[in-house]
């Protein structure tokens, strides 16, 4: 009795263990293969993207917005058939998400996947567009320039986020965009593809952010 006991608690650790496994999606890029597993930590986050995917909204897309030592952005559902040079970043769904800001947990270091978002004057509630998404980029900070950061969001979020010192040496080490923040939803990391994502963001563009070269979501799919 004491064995089957034993075996159904093994089982039920398998199961729980399961349960909390990260989802992941792969965008098979025109520059390679992209990997990124979701936070449960950031359900409606995770679902929404998942659901788009699955409806294949980001097949054929563009990275529409590249800086380099920042970000590339992606998700315009006008960029499928852009023509070349057209503006974009205006294409989004009908509807935004609430914020699930986890911090100290969920920060903008390097390879983190977060939400587009329209700027604070019209959307106080840092409310996250439904489709549009960045991959983090970023620089490496020292004691000196983190410290601008922190004063800067001091500034911008009344005192709320406050940098740790495990987020601090995260920047100084690995890098990342901190001024970012408590401000955009990070819902996702890049598990395989940095490098990927490493030359896109050293692409040319034009005054827009908008590579000169199109670079292209193939195919968005759940492995």
């Amino acid at each position: 009795m004491n064995r089957i006991y034993a075996l159904l608690a093994v089982l039920l650790l398998a199961v729980g263990a399961r349960a909390q496994q990260r989802p992941e999606v792969v965008l098979e890029t025109t520059e390679g293969d992209i990997r990124i597993a979701l936070f449960n930590e950031t359900p409606q986050h995770r679902d929404n993207f998942l659901k788009l995917v699955r409806m294949h909204v980001y097949d054929s897309l563009l990275f529409h917005r590249v800086i380099k030592d920042f970000m590339i952005q992606t998700g315009d559902l006008h960029s499928k058939n852009a023509k070349p040079g057209q503006r974009l970043g205006s294409g989004e769904l009908d509807y935004t998400l609430e914020p699930e800001f986890r911090l100290p947990q969920l920060f903008h270091r390097r390879g983190m996947v977060a939400a587009a978002r329209e700027p604070d004057e019209v959307n106080p509630d840092m409310r996250s567009g439904a489709c549009q998404f960045y991959i983090v980029w970023g620089r490496k900070f020292n004691d000196v320039s983190i410290g601008r950061v922190q004063e800067r969001l001091d500034t911008l979020t009344k005192g709320r986020v406050q940098l740790t010192p495990e987020m601090i040496e995260v920047y100084k080490t690995i890098g990342g965009t901190p001024h970012l923040d408590g401000q955009y939803t990070v819902f996702g990391e890049v598990t395989e593809g940095l490098d990927i994502i490493d030359r896109i963001q050293q692409t040319a563009t034009d005054k827009f952010a908008r590579p000169y070269t199109d670079i292209r979501i193939l195919k968005a799919y759940c492995p």
